[in-house]
């Protein structure tokens, strides 16, 4: 397959038509994309979106991109030289019809929507980094997209997607997946952690922090739980998995761990069902680190159908559980960034999504960190006062939860005891924002069948 990519690009390069992409984010994903991109001959970055001129800058610095490939003022320059437009407008990226692939790598949800809507009603395909977007209205962009003829895919390189390889391994094989996640480095405690906290956790020096430009709120994220949460909606609402009634359990666990874990109850296991995803930690309870932890990696556990496979399993040495009938499939690193041109190809050439929302099973609610009083404003995903778990989505759509992607800004009408998630009726808001309305719509069209993609919703002009 990955031949077959590299022999169209081949082709397409020496037809003088290169696979042109936009870049929309500067930090830190959109560097390593970079750092990677201009190695590949037939794809041309033709421009990079940010707020921030400097940041582009300094993200064309890290990635070693050549320094006359930089200056295009404007997109016909971009086209005409091979070079890559700078600019401050995302949406005018997004609008240029040389543009075949937007990248979407801000991390904000609302901004990311609003780059992925615009970039289906302009017939772009769209790599969705933004998980956070994702999360809070992937399932309609990616049926308008559908409808538009274009792809909507989530970022291999990035956890989910790379989760949502192995399942399709295991169903394109016949094997039932039991349980699909990722390593973290987890303690409960981690959920009330804040952006003053988070450096004593992770253990980092002053200088490490100053060197490394590391962004508290972000590690926050990873930290207390809310970014894995929001990657394994993700992975469920991609694949069918239907999330546990509690949400992630986190349980301390390595690579020889994984199979006995994450089976069903039934069988000795944690899950309370077949079929689901789980997070598992690279530190036990008391703090201790997990042999063979999987903090970097992906994995599935899949059952045996019969005593044959079950035979075979054992005969090839398959990880497996106590009993030989629950197998793993793990992949111990992620190349983030660095390995995200699988997706841009792979939808620029072949019209194919590395993972994609094909139904609403996992939410992410929002909960309080500490007591909340009536009148403070939510901070919203790594900040000082709420972090998100995942649900199943049916639940939260029946208790009118807030989805994490909206709890920054959003002011409380009334108080919120530390643990309790806060509903839509607990926050002020403006019930005409456009990214409100087609929250509000998508839950509206799922309340009563979780798993069932709606008809379309007309994209605004």
């Amino acid at each position: 397959m990955d031949a077959s990519l590299l022999n169209k690009l081949h082709t397409r390069s020496e037809a003088g038509h290169p696979l042109r992409v936009g870049l929309i984010g500067a930090g830190k994903f959109g560097t390593m994309y970079l750092s990677q991109a201009h190695r590949v001959q037939g794809l041309h970055v033709a421009g990079v979106a940010d707020l921030s001129k400097e940041r582009i800058r300094e993200a064309f610095l890290c990635a070693e991109w050549p320094e006359e490939q930089t200056d295009a003022r404007d997109m016909d320059l971009a086209i005409k030289t091979g070079a890559t437009w700078q600019t401050e407008d995302s949406m005018a990226l997004i609008r240029a019809d040389e543009i075949e692939v937007i990248i979407e790598a801000t991390g904000d949800p609302i901004v990311g929507a609003r780059h992925a809507m615009a970039a289906i009603y302009h017939g772009k395909h769209i790599v969705m980094v933004n998980v956070e977007a994702d999360v809070l209205v992937g399932p309609l962009l990616a049926q308008n997209a559908e409808k538009a003829g274009v792809v909507y895919s989530l970022a291999y390189g990035d956890q989910p997607a790379l989760i949502c390889e192995l399942i399709d391994w295991a169903r394109m094989n016949g094997f039932e997946v039991v349980c699909a996640g990722k390593g973290n480095k987890f303690l409960p405690a981690y959920h009330a952690s804040t952006p003053d906290t988070v450096w004593d956790y992770y253990g980092f020096t002053p200088e490490q922090i100053e060197k490394g430009g590391f962004n508290p709120i972000l590690f926050n994220s990873f930290l207390d739980g809310t970014k894995a949460a929001i990657e394994m909606a993700a992975v469920a609402n991609a694949t069918g998995l239907k999330p546990q009634p509690h949400g992630l359990g986190f349980p301390p666990g390595g690579i020889d761990d994984i199979p006995n874990i994450c089976r069903p109850e039934t069988d000795g296991g944690i899950l309370s069902h077949s079929g689901t995803v789980e997070v598992v930690s690279s530190l036990h309870r008391d703090g201790r680190p997990v042999e063979r932890d999987l903090r970097w990696g992906v994995y599935i556990t899949f059952s045996a159908p019969s005593e044959y496979v079950q035979r075979c399993f054992g005969e090839y040495g398959v990880q497996t559980d106590s009993t030989g009938q629950y197998g793993l499939l793990y992949r111990p690193i992620h190349f983030v960034g660095l390995e995200l041109n699988v997706s841009v190809l792979r939808a620029g050439l072949n019209g194919e999504a590395t993972g994609c929302p094909t139904g609403f099973l996992g939410d992410i609610v929002t909960i309080a960190k500490r007591d909340l009083a009536a009148g403070e404003v939510l901070d919203g995903e790594g900040g000082y006062l709420v972090y998100g778990a995942l649900r199943p989505a049916a639940d939260g759509l029946k208790t009118g939860h807030l989805p994490i992607g909206l709890a920054h800004g959003m002011r409380l009408a009334r108080p919120v005891a530390a643990g309790r998630p806060v509903r839509w009726s607990d926050i002020m808001y403006e019930a005409t924002d456009p990214i409100i309305k087609l929250r509000r719509n998508m839950e509206k069209m799922f309340s009563d069948k979780p798993q069932y993609i709606p008809k379309i919703m007309p994209l605004p002009s």
